[in-house]
């Protein structure tokens, strides 16, 4: 398998719609990201994964099913982490992927350690995988993978013969050098005269070197050696051994710790060959250790670590996701698993929704309270189909308008990124894509003015949109006169009804919600629109939203209480 993920089904990657970066900032996704992760780089993870939109059922039906195991088992999740986090680290500074036949003796041995750590990781996946009752494609796809390439790949004998090798390996404990010298005494060549099982007791090198100079039977007239050693040079790079002048012999433990005039040699042009002839003399009189070594390697090196570390940005972003989550349930909270629909029925029946904005308000919360927090936050019911293709959401402000709006489109983001909806239940069509509408800044109106930067962005929005989008807007075309935005907001619901996307047009306009009859009855619609009002009870907002007509108050009625200017409210400011 050249692909795993754990967002979709499959080795090829699906299609992807981007969030346009407005709908992000209106729904807030930078601020629930923050509440997932403090770390600016896992923010970014999460909001990179969010911000590409699937409509295709079986990439979400994937994710939720993946999800809701990640959220089960506490501990499968912390135990992968670590597993992938110790994947990523042999694969980021270890030597995988690089070619054995260029290593020396001692970076192959090293190989040898990184493959078996390689391997335990592969085992412990598994076993953890295993260990659960893990029921989704995803999970079951990945366990499958690492047991595959357990068995396929013979870790079991792999793993003996990398112990074996380890341990004869692990004999080698110092090597004699044969280092020429002239009469300087700079070296000018070396080679290996020994290997040995046992380290060199003598305290220090330097002081090796001077119990030579100083005992004259040690220093000799030639350079032949009277001992069983065979001495062994790179050939012509060293020189020609019959023309050497003086020869000294020196000793390092393994890890080639040289006295501070071979070290010098490195310096030289011909430093760096000094250290490959070290290699490749060791090589040569290992040759048996070294050949085995590099037909093991040769075999696995193809075993990379790319697929499974490349898993850990999805496994971080359902683990954050998750941790949020049983937190919000450990309050009290209801999140529930959301189901799919067909695409083309664009429908949706939630139940129960409320905005994840206001829970977390309450989580944020310390002390006493949390259980009146809780019981304040106002959950409602609300459906798209056929006959509430698009509402025209009226009622008195501050009255939870915006607040159920943005509601719908968090929860839709929620769940198509495979996340537990802030629900009772939420059975909804995927969107092919989200797309919002809120009051422009006035920075961005300085060209156009605002009824023509808003007029210009609703038809980008609508040229992107189809009928499996999902549209909300908040105050459109409301920071102009009354007569012109309401001519502009006519037209806009009449072409969102024949393009048949589920909309939210959250506004003060009542009269555009008392003209539904009339726009329904239009010819070449593609569903209907439907009056949603913000309730109020004895004079209070009741902050639940349910379809009937529009109250009746006018546009200006409510801006007049928004700013205070009615004549209760200037009265009993004025005369108490």
């Amino acid at each position: 398998m050249e692909q795993l993920s754990l967002l979709y089904p499959g080795e090829q990657m699906p299609e992807y719609h981007v969030l346009p970066e407005e709908t992000a900032h209106d729904l807030s996704l930078d601020t629930i990201c923050a509440y997932l992760s403090k770390m600016e780089s896992e923010q970014n993870l999460i909001r990179r994964i969010m911000m590409q939109i699937s409509g295709d059922p079986e990439v979400i039906r994937y994710r939720c099913d993946v999800f809701e195991d990640i959220l089960r088992f506490p501990l499968l999740r912390e135990r992968m982490q670590k597993l992938l986090d110790r994947v990523d680290f042999l694969k980021t500074y270890g030597s995988f992927g690089k070619d054995s036949d260029a290593a020396g003796v001692w970076e192959l041995v090293h190989r040898l350690d990184e493959m078996d750590e390689y391997i335990e990781c592969v085992q412990a996946i598994y076993t953890c995988l295993n260990e659960n009752e893990i029921r989704s494609e995803g999970l079951l796809t990945l366990k499958e993978y690492v047991r595959k390439l357990y068995e396929d790949h013979g870790f079991a004998e792999l793993k003996k013969d990398i112990n074996a090798l380890k341990t004869e390996t692990s004999k080698i404990k110092s090597v004699t050098l044969g280092v020429n010298l002239n009469d300087r005494f700079e070296p000018n060549g070396v080679g290996i005269v020994s290997i040995n099982s046992k380290y060199f007791t003598k305290s220090g090198i330097l002081s090796n070197f001077c119990d030579f100079l100083n005992r004259s039977d040690e220093i000799k007239e030639d350079n032949v050696w009277k001992k069983n050693y065979t001495f062994r040079t790179a050939g012509n790079e060293l020189g020609d051994a019959g023309k050497m002048e003086q020869a000294a012999m020196v000793v390092a433990t393994k890890g080639f710790s040289l006295l501070p005039g071979v070290a010098g040699v490195a310096a030289d042009s011909r430093g760096g060959d000094v250290i490959r002839t070290l290699d490749r003399a060791i090589s040569s009189m290992l040759s048996g250790i070294v050949k085995k070594l590099k037909s093991i390697l040769s075999r696995h090196v193809s075993v990379s670590t790319h697929v499974i570390s490349g898993l850990i940005p999805e496994f971080l972003y359902y683990i954050r996701w998750a941790e949020y989550i049983e937190k919000l349930q450990a309050l009290g909270f209801v999140m529930c698993k959301p189901q799919l629909l067909e695409p083309e029925k664009r429908e949706m029946q939630a139940r129960g929704i409320y905005n994840l904005k206001l829970a977390n308000a309450v989580l944020e919360k310390h002390g006493d309270g949390l259980e009146d927090e809780l019981r304040a936050i106002v959950k409602n019911d609300l459906d798209f189909d056929a006959r509430h293709r698009i509402y025209i959401l009226t009622g008195a402000n501050r009255g939870g308008k915006t607040t159920i709006t943005q509601a719908v489109g968090i929860a839709f983001l929620m769940a198509q990124g495979g996340i537990f909806v802030p629900a009772d239940s939420f059975l909804f069509s995927p969107a092919d894509n989200l797309f919002t509408h809120y009051p422009a800044d006035e920075n961005r109106t300085m060209d156009l003015g605002r009824l023509g930067e808003e007029s210009k962005r609703f038809r980008d929005i609508f040229m992107a949109s189809t009928s499996r989008s999902l549209l909300l807007l908040n105050e459109s075309f409301s920071t102009t006169s009354f007569e012109e935005g309401f001519y502009i907001a006519r037209d806009v619901v009449r072409i969102l009804r024949k393009l048949g996307v589920r909309t939210i047009y959250n506004t003060h306009m009542h009269k555009l919600a008392m003209e539904l009859e009339t726009l329904n009855q239009e010819p070449g619609g593609n569903g209907q629109i439907a009056s949603l009002v913000a309730e109020t009870e004895d004079g209070q907002r009741s902050y639940r939203v349910r379809v009937a007509p529009p109250n009746g108050l006018s546009y200006a009625r409510d801006i007049a209480e928004k700013y205070g200017v009615t004549y209760e409210m200037l009265e009993r400011e004025k005369y108490g």
